[in-house]
């Protein structure tokens, strides 16, 4: 175990928990194939872990515009360039006087007429007067003077007069601000729109903590580096990692999403060969070496030579050793079973719609690793079906997405090369994991593609589905069970699947792309229905 020790603070920084973060993450990965979507997702909508409410970029956001509001209703600035306006009138006062002189000394009559009209015309608004002013060669040498002192700080004015015609008519509060207490609420808006573009854009290396713990408060401040530190603490964790330039889940976080919404598959298996898969039934074991007990006839013999042995020396008192069937030590065995299982994943047209595609290669991923994790021995292939069906590099899974080229769904192919590839392997317990919306439109006859639209929307195409039917039984009578996840609940498609489901006397978990993780379960073999 490694301790880190730093400098205290004075505050209180709670840790963020993985596992609860990628519990977070889960949610929206039912929604889109994107990882990176997905995680802007959670940040946008908070994560959970600290000792604080959840709160998000967009809580964050709504909290500065709030901060915003609270000014605004406080102050107003209708008095915040006043002194200037003072200022100003004054210096244009000896101005008046020096230029009314001039002309009564007989100076050029026109002159002093043009210079009087340009001083009357000067705009009410500060700034536009001091612009124009600025081009003015004053006659009174004491108003030049106070004009240049008063354009030092003509930037300050220029922010004032901008964010006075920006958002004068929004900032309307009851407490009335003079230039230098303008000047300072300017400087927090500011601070706080900065912040606001920072969260906008998920750069929160660029936060100062300390200013935004001063304006949106120390648990806001403390979620910003909650949020810095999301994708590291993933990445750490194992559960996503980058490749090539984009954001993927490691094979640990795909098994830590399918681990609840694929309990339910190998249910049910029958007696094969040793594997991980228990059943409710002797058969073949997996010799355990922590444990033996004494033989009894007609058992597998996996014999305990030196517990044997001590069993004769402790009997016999004297050589030669002889011995006997009471002495016989096997050992302890479990027994288990093994699977090959063919994941067969709908790639047409409809899965793009309402997050379906990205539900079911979420199953898919899952699958994958934990097949690999927890069931070795067994064989798994994953085959996609769209217009046609084609068997899936399981490496290339992350990558897969639908396919809009070739729009129709041919469920009956995709059983076909799922049947034919397991028909390869083995052993008894054979499956297929279907992953649709299932809505069957194309289907192979004598050799020939066919496709065919549905009669309505949701509904079915009559052919297609005949065909696909046909396909079940073929499947069934070759021993194969069908276990589908049904990512539609119209009645034509539901009537479909449980057609399907009792030719085939196996299991449809109907479920939508937002509520992966909940079944409902329709269990042809137990004659059951449940949620799961």
């Amino acid at each position: 175990m490694r301790f880190v020790y730093t400098n205290w603070t004075g505050t209180r920084r709670s840790r963020l928990d993985p596992d609860r973060l990628f519990a977070g993450l889960s949610r929206f990965l039912s929604e889109t194939d994107d990882l990176e979507e997905a995680l802007d997702r959670l940040m946008r909508q908070g994560i959970e872990g600290l000792d604080l409410p959840a709160l998000g970029v967009d809580d964050l956001l709504a909290r500065i515009r709030e901060k915003i509001q609270e000014l605004a209703q406080r102050y107003n600035l209708d008095q915040a360039l006043d002194r200037h306006r003072s200022r100003l009138d004054e210096l244009l006062e000896l101005e008046e006087a020096a230029v009314g002189e001039n002309g009564a000394k007989g100076e050029a009559a026109a002159d002093a007429e043009r210079r009087a009209r340009f001083i009357a015309r000067l705009p009410a608004s500060v700034r536009e007067a001091m612009d124009r002013l600025g081009h003015y060669d004053f006659q009174d040498g004491e108003a030049a003077a106070e004009f240049e002192r008063l354009s030092e700080g003509k930037a300050d004015v220029d922010r004032v007069a901008d964010f006075i015609e920006r958002h004068g008519r929004v900032f309307r509060g009851a407490e009335s601000l003079d230039f230098d207490g303008a000047l300072d609420l300017i400087d927090r808006v500011e601070r706080l729109r900065q912040l606001e573009e920072a969260l906008f854009k998920r750069n929160f290396d660029g936060i100062d903590l300390a200013a935004a713990e001063k304006l949106i408060g120390a648990d806001a401040a403390q979620v910003i580096s909650a949020l810095r530190d999301v994708l590291a603490m993933l990445a750490g964790a194992g559960l996503v990692a980058p490749r090539g330039g984009k954001l993927v889940l490691t094979p640990k976080g795909a098994r830590r999403l399918g681990q609840i919404a694929l309990a339910e598959i190998h249910r049910g298996l029958r007696f094969d060969a040793p594997g991980r898969h228990t059943v409710d039934r002797r058969g073949a074991m997996d010799v355990d070496g922590a444990g033996t007990r004494r033989y009894t006839y007609g058992e597998p013999f996996n014999l305990a030579a030196a517990a044997t042995v001590a069993n004769a020396v402790r009997r016999n008192t004297g050589l030669p050793l002889r011995l006997a069937p009471e002495d016989l030590e096997v050992y302890e065995c479990t027994h288990g079973t093994r699977s090959a299982t063919v994941l067969l994943l709908d790639m047409s047209w409809s899965m793009s719609w309402e997050g379906r595609f990205a539900a079911a290669k979420k199953v898919a991923l899952a699958m994958h690793t934990l097949m690999r994790s927890r069931y070795p021995r067994d064989y798994f292939a994953v085959v996609g079906f769209y217009t046609r069906a084609v068997e899936l590099d399981v490496a290339d899974l992350p990558e897969v997405t639908w396919n809009m080229g070739d729009p129709f769904t041919n469920l009956q192919d995709g059983l076909r090369l799922g049947s034919e590839l397991l028909g390869r392997q083995s052993g008894a317990n054979k499956n297929l994991i279907v992953v649709t919306d299932g809505q069957p439109t194309a289907y192979y006859a004598k050799g020939r593609l066919y496709c065919e639209w549905p009669m309505s929307l949701g509904g079915l195409s009559t052919r297609a589905t005949v065909e696909t039917l046909r396909e079940v039984e073929r499947v069934t009578r070759r021993g194969i069970r069908i276990n589908t996840f049904m990512l539609d609940d119209s009645p034509p498609l539901r009537a479909f699947v449980d057609k399907m489901t009792a030719i085939n006397r196996g299991r449809a978990f109907f479920t939508s792309p937002t509520e992966l993780g909940r079944f409902l379960l329709v269990d042809h073999v137990g004659r059951r229905r449940k949620v799961v």
